[in-house]
């Protein structure tokens, strides 16, 4: 700057974060570098809320200017843009903190989601969108005065550094002014035209006026060149008239007239003037009729507003388009897509406020956050107070975006007051109900309900979890896959199609839909002719916690202890046979598997499967179970409690389970040892088949060699290699009796 030649100019490295997303910006190739413009503007409305918040406590905060304004200045002849505000201004720390040195938490974040695949218009939601300049400048200059701090510039070209300067004369009154020298590419962002367009997308409802300096014309007359003399002459004075007419060679004479003689002489004049000047007169109207005076255009400069749109949310809803909410979103939320649906009331009583809800078309990154709660905006009678308010929403429904304007609320509220205010209650109260309603008008419009649910069914299921008040409403809105349909379902949609002798909602829980498809206890359902309900998030194990039944009916899932089918009398009569037939086959079982499971009993569920493990019905599924030990944190020690002892289930009516049965009814030593490694590897083999883990897993794939063995027709030979440990391997197929385990069941059966 000219004006610090004699200024000493500071140097400061960037902050690594920084350096790196600076360099990011760079060099991608993005051909959406409009969106600079409207995080600028962003971040000078920020400023200007902020100093407006801040005049509400103190009255000589706008003393300095009292004006609230965002001024765009094209430089056509300097290749330059100005961004000017007029809100709260930067100390020299701010300059240096704020724009190189301390990282924010959106640095790395912005950056991870980048190389996720996220769009570069995200920018601004990670609250690193002043970045975004140099998408289409080489070098940028912030100019800021805060009324806490003398005037500061600093200036940066994308490198590794950037300089602050103290500026000697101060010419901001208050607030921030961005100058960005163009890169030679990106000369449109100059045109007037461009400019406009882009206000008008992407910050037509900022709250304060946005104006653009505009280069006008205007038409003044020219004057001919006797009218200019006329006009000198006018300028010279009547004094040079009498000297005209030939007076000047007889000033003795003049000087002796009388006052009587003057008044005549004046007299006379005045008359030839009017005999001589009337009908010149009359003459030079008759020319202006007829020939229009010549007119020269002159260019100035002026500020033309561009957001001349009042707020939204106070007009009424009925003389608001489609287009102007998509506009309205799209400026309040940063997001380059139009929304998915827009909710727009106002609360009458002893309560008023007006509001705006929308429903993105896709969920923010990191929406469960807990740190980042920007999404809707409070004001009070017009004036911005926050957009970081915990009070107005809860947690579930975090991913609505919108504006609540309340008339009741204190101006100069602060967040205690917030937290324990009888009004935010009520609005909090009111704006779930509203969102319900919308939920519900989203899902009779299949195909946008389909994509909300997509996006959304996590926070739907955390509101049941977590909202005790609305869980049957929004049980409502759940969706499932089932066995018997190509698309998700309702609750409402299963039990329509439940037999008559179904009186319960049946569920599985897993981790995948494939796998939850070819579970044995859904093939065994299924081929009963009954429907289930496929649950594959982890969030619906919380979810059905809460959620125990539906419309009177109780919620079952089929992997868990207790769970019966529909019977006839005839099918109990027959299953108690079947029990009395194998108390025998699955007393031994049990001895054989010890505390590797609680016990064993016949199965009703199963039909193409020899057996399968289900929980307590009080423990946890095995797919809770697996989240659970995936917890960083967990406490393994009072997970055990939850961690049920196993059932083994096994069906009577398959071949392996009836030849198993005759085995352990021939009770030689041969068969004994043989029948501990069919059992072991039958209850390991359900266990996955169960969705449980092993802990055991090197065992498991011992006994499947010896298997393979036996079924390739290998000899079986002494193993000499030096790899398998401390003497050789039995011989025969009991050779997995050397497994500690089994030592134990065998040493156990040599007592008795």
């Amino acid at each position: 700057m000219e004006d610090n030649k004699d200024t000493p100019v500071e140097t400061f490295a960037f902050q690594a974060e920084i350096s790196q997303l600076m360099s990011l910006i760079i060099n991608t190739f993005y051909s959406n570098k409009s969106i600079f413009l409207r995080e600028l503007i962003s971040n000078s409305s920020d400023a200007l809320d902020k100093i407006r918040y801040e005049s509400l406590t103190n009255k000589e905060a706008l003393s300095n200017d009292a004006s609230l304004h965002i001024n765009i200045i094209p430089d056509k002849e300097n290749n330059m843009l100005h961004i000017e505000d007029s809100g709260v201004g930067m100390t020299k720390a701010d300059l240096i903190n704020n724009l190189g040195t301390i990282a924010k938490s959106g640095t790395k974040g912005f950056m991870e989601a980048l190389s996720g695949g996220a769009d570069m218009s995200l920018i601004g939601q990670f609250g690193v969108g002043f970045y975004s300049a140099f998408l289409v400048a080489d070098s940028v200059s912030v100019t800021s005065k805060h009324n806490d701090d003398e005037q500061y510039t600093w200036t940066s070209n994308a490198g590794g550094s950037f300089n602050v300067t103290h500026d000697n004369e101060c010419t901001i009154k208050r607030g921030t002014r961005i100058s960005l020298h163009l890169k030679e590419e990106q000369h449109e962002f100059l045109e007037i035209q461009t400019i406009k367009d882009l206000v008008k997308t992407h910050s037509e409802f900022i709250n304060y006026p946005i104006s653009l300096m505009v280069e006008k014309e205007r038409e003044v007359e020219e004057l001919d060149e006797s009218e200019k003399e006329v006009d000198e002459s006018e300028e010279e004075g009547k004094v040079d008239e009498p000297e005209e007419e030939g007076k000047v060679d007889e000033p003795d004479k003049t000087e002796e007239v009388d006052e009587s003689e003057k008044e005549v002489d004046e007299s006379e004049k005045e008359g030839k003037v009017e005999e001589l000047d009337e009908p010149e007169k009359e003459g030079k109207v008759e020319e202006v009729d007829d020939v229009e005076k010549p007119k020269k255009m002159e260019k100035y400069n002026e500020l033309e507003q561009l957001n001349k749109n009042k707020p939204i949310w106070t007009r009424d809803k009925e003389t608001i388009t489609e287009e102007e909410y998509a506009t309205f979103y799209k400026g309040i939320s940063g997001d380059w897509e139009e929304h998915l649906a827009v909710k727009h009331f106002k609360a009458e009583g002893q309560i008023e406020f007006k509001a705006i809800l929308y429903v993105p078309k896709r969920a923010q990154v990191e929406m469960f956050n807990k740190g980042k709660k920007d999404n809707m905006k409070l004001y009070v009678r017009r004036v911005f107070i926050t957009d970081k308010c915990d009070e107005l929403i809860p947690e579930w429904l975090s991913f609505l975006k919108g504006i609540v304007d309340s008339e009741d609320l204190p101006l100069n509220i602060s967040r205690e007051m917030l937290q324990q205010s009888r009004v935010m209650k009520v609005i909090r109260k009111n704006i779930v109900k509203r969102a319900i309603e919308l939920f519900e008008e989203l899902s009779e419009d299949d195909s946008k309900y389909s994509t909300f649910y997509e996006q959304f069914s996590k926070n739907i299921k955390l509101g049941i979890h977590e909202d005790s008040v609305n869980r049957t409403k929004l049980s409502k809105l759940l969706r499932y896959n089932s066995t018997n349909s190509d698309t998700m379902i309702s609750l409402d949609t299963y039990i329509t199609n439940m037999p008559e002798n179904q009186q319960e909602i049946y569920y599985i829980t897993g981790e995948s839909l494939d796998s939850l498809r070819e579970s044995s206890f859904v093939q065994g359902i299924t081929n009963k002719g009954f429907e289930v309900l496929m649950m594959n998030e982890p969030i619906d194990e919380y979810t059905l916690q809460q959620l125990t039944e539906y419309d009177g009916k109780k919620l079952v899932s089929i992997t868990k202890e207790g769970f019966q089918l529909p019977e006839t009398d005839e099918d109990k009569k027959s299953f108690e046979d079947l029990k009395i037939e194998y108390n025998a086959t699955c007393s031994e079982i049990q001895t054989i598997l010890k505390e590797r499971c609680e016990k064993v009993v016949l199965s009703n569920r199963l039909t193409e499967t020899p057996c399968c493990i289900v929980t307590g019905q009080f423990g946890w599924s095995a797919n809770m179970e697996r989240i659970m030990k995936a917890q960083a944190l967990g406490d393994n020690s009072s997970m055990q409690y939850m961690m049920s002892k196993k059932t083994l289930e096994i069906n009577p009516h398959h071949i392996i389970v009836k030849e198993l049965k005759n085995k352990l009814e021939l009770k030689d030593e041969t068969s004994n040892k043989i029948n501990i490694n069919i059992v072991n590897l039958m209850y390991d083999t359900a266990l996955i088949d169960s969705g449980f883990t092993l802990e055991h897993s090197s065992i498991f794939a011992s006994r499947i060699y010896n298997m393979l063995e036996m079924g390739l027709g290998i000899d079986p030979e002494p193993k000499l290699n030096n790899d398998i440990g401390d003497g050789d391997l039995a011989t025969e197929m009991p050779e997995l009796e050397k497994v500690p385990e089994l030592e134990e069941v065998e040493e156990m059966e040599n007592v008795d």
